[in-house]
């Protein structure tokens, strides 16, 4: 039984419906590379899964703005051509978002990917068909942190009540950003985050698999 009646749900790409972390490390191994940085153990670049590019370059290895902003540049072109489609859906998770459409819920996608490689993925990997509305960082740098795309989703779907949202994702990011706009918020654990990392974060509720998702929100 739903805790709470949701219209609106809210979801995270990477980590939440599509398993994308490893396309994700090989690309900021790639970028980390041309600056002279050799991190063979992927695990390592974990981190890399759930905030803007630009933030981990400087948060993690403590780039420069213009080094971030190449190292941005050197991670898309790899992603482009190869990051994306070292991925797959999680299992489950096309019957998942089925029952959601079945039950009148508005799935949209709210991803720190930018707009353009979004569609492409969504599309690559058949979940457009299931998403309403996608929302993501645009290509001219405006819309840049979790809480700046929840805020411009709401604008473009034109969302008067709140109470309706819920936003779901697998990283602190994800509850940072939804708690900042004064959203309810499910962390999922099955992706790149943890329990701890998601309660500290204010998750309002946690979900282990789609099963428990589901019974959150239907």
């Amino acid at each position: 039984m739903a805790v709470k009646n949701y219209r609106y749900l809210f979801f995270d790409l990477d980590g939440t419906l599509l398993k994308s972390g490893e396309g994700i490390q090989r690309c900021a191994q790639h970028a980390l590379r041309h600056f002279g940085i050799n991190i063979e153990d992927l695990e390592k670049l974990r981190p890399f899964v759930g905030p803007p590019l630009e933030d981990s370059f400087k948060d993690f290895y403590h780039f420069t703005a213009e080094q971030a902003h190449e190292a941005t540049r050197i991670y898309s072109e790899r992603y482009a051509r190869l990051g994306a489609y070292e991925a797959e859906p999680y299992e489950g998770v096309f019957k998942f978002l089925q029952h959601l459409k079945d039950a009148g819920k508005i799935l949209v996608l709210c991803t720190s990917k930018k707009i353009r490689m979004a569609e492409i993925v969504t599309r690559h990997f058949k979940l457009a068909p299931y998403l309403d509305y996608i929302g993501a960082r645009d290509e001219e740098g405006t819309i840049h942190t979790k809480a700046d795309v929840i805020r411009h989703i709401i604008k473009e779907l034109n969302i008067t009540d709140k109470h309706e949202i819920v936003m779901i994702g697998d990283r602190k990011f994800d509850m940072i950003g939804a708690r900042e706009v004064g959203l309810d918020c499910i962390g999922v654990l099955y992706g790149y985050g943890d329990a701890a990392e998601l309660t500290a974060a204010g998750a309002t509720y946690l979900a282990a698999n789609y099963d428990e998702l589901e019974r959150l929100l239907l």
